[in-house]
């Protein structure tokens, strides 16, 4: 059921730019994966629809849709057509609800429908995909490297690090609406690095939010992080 504006606490709200900057995807292929679109002619159904919806005209995201775009880009990036991947989100939609890669099912249970897919690609006259789903190494690696460093709830994501818990930057769709924060401040970065550029330093920033400075300079790394070229093509 997608959410409204009055129903956004605990989901969190990314436009496809924001989105795309913590998960490190084109905003453009991102709204393709959530809208469609139109190639040489031929309609491309979304992978998935988007948990929210403002009645807005616009796309967004909730916290869940942001990773399961993060793992479609990575099985994508593997040889995986975005036409097997429809297909594969569609029969895991069956057994665990909406945004199925985003589960820990896809640990556990999600390489017997890719493999099944693979196997089907073959018989198309289209291999490429059935070695890397035979290989169970080659498929862990993609599941857990695009899981990796989120917290569950159950079967279901509850939160993530972005760059690993020890590095003290959390993202929680049930805290400033899934925007970054430092952990032990639970302060969005971006506030605290909007204020540096105002202020002039971390240790006044520090003073006048009353959190420690290495807050301070944690959100300004986490920042510096993000705008690092590390946009999947």
């Amino acid at each position: 059921m997608n959410a409204s504006a009055q129903t956004l606490v605990g989901i969190g709200l990314y436009t496809p730019a924001e989105a795309g900057r913590l998960i490190g995807v084109r905003p453009s292929k991102i709204r393709r994966w959530l809208q469609g679109h139109e190639a040489n002619g031929k309609h491309y159904e979304p992978l998935w629809a988007s948990e929210i919806d403002l009645d807005d005209g616009k796309t967004y995201l909730s916290f869940r849709d942001m990773l399961e775009a993060r793992v479609a880009s990575s099985f994508i990036a593997n040889g995986l057509s975005a036409k097997k991947l429809r297909k594969a989100i569609e029969i895991a939609q069956q057994v665990v609800g909406e945004r199925p890669l985003a589960t820990k099912w896809l640990k556990t249970d999600g390489r017997s429908v890719f493999l099944q897919l693979a196997r089907d690609e073959e018989d198309e006259g289209e291999p490429e995909c059935l070695d890397l789903f035979k290989n169970q190494y080659a498929f862990s690696r993609i599941v857990n490297g695009s899981l990796k460093d989120i917290k569950f709830d159950g079967l279901y994501p509850a939160a993530w690090w972005p760059q690993g818990e020890k590095a003290g930057i959390l993202i929680d769709p049930a805290r400033s609406f899934g925007k970054p924060i430092d952990q032990e401040t639970s302060v969005p970065t971006e506030h605290l690095v909007s204020a540096v550029k105002s202020e002039g330093s971390a240790e006044l920033v520090a003073k006048l939010w009353d959190v420690p400075v290495r807050a301070v300079r944690r959100a300004i790394a986490f920042e510096r992080w993000l705008s690092e070229p590390a946009i999947a093509a």
